[in-house]
Formats: C-alpha cells, structure tokens, sequence
C-alpha cells in the first residue's frame, strides 16, 4: 500500500466521521448548547435565564411515553434574544 493510499484511506475515515452543520436558521438547541452560547453555567440558563418573560418559547417534543420531552428552543431566536442585550455607546 503506497502512501497516496494511506492518505485516502485516512482522508475518507475522516470525512465519514465529520457530521454536517445543521443551519442556525432550523437548528434547535438545548439548555447545554445555550449555556455555552451564552457562556454561562447550565443552571444559571435553565433556572434564571429561559424562564424570562422575554425569552424564547419552549418546543417540547412528545416521547415515547406521550409526556413532553426536555426543552428545546430555536437557535435564531436564542441569538436573536441575546443580542438585545447588547450595550449602546452614549
């Protein structure tokens, strides 16, 4: 096995292990991922940030039981939201 043939193999290995992006415009992120969005712990997110009023709403998907499952929130308007917060310059 040539080298050339090392490296295609190594190169497809890779390629099969790269999972593509899911666009901020569809994807949906949990309390974990805004956390670290926000750089914040995951406790501040879930007990004092997505319980705002003017946070984003919750998508609770069923399970399999029928209950709702964990939240997950739209990733365009977790950064939507966050930068409402953004400081004005006098």
């Amino acid at each position: 096995m040539s080298d050339t043939d090392i490296i295609q193999k190594i190169a497809a290995a890779v390629v099969a292990q790269i999972k593509p992006a899911i666009p901020l415009s569809i994807d949906l992120w949990d309390i974990s991922t805004i956390a670290q969005f926000l750089k914040r712990n995951e406790s501040v997110v879930r007990e004092r940030i997505a319980c705002k009023p003017d946070f984003p709403p919750a998508i609770r998907l069923p399970t399999e039981t029928g209950k709702r499952g964990h939240p997950l929130y739209k990733a365009k308007d977790v950064i939507q939201w966050a930068e409402k917060y953004t400081e004005r310059r006098a």
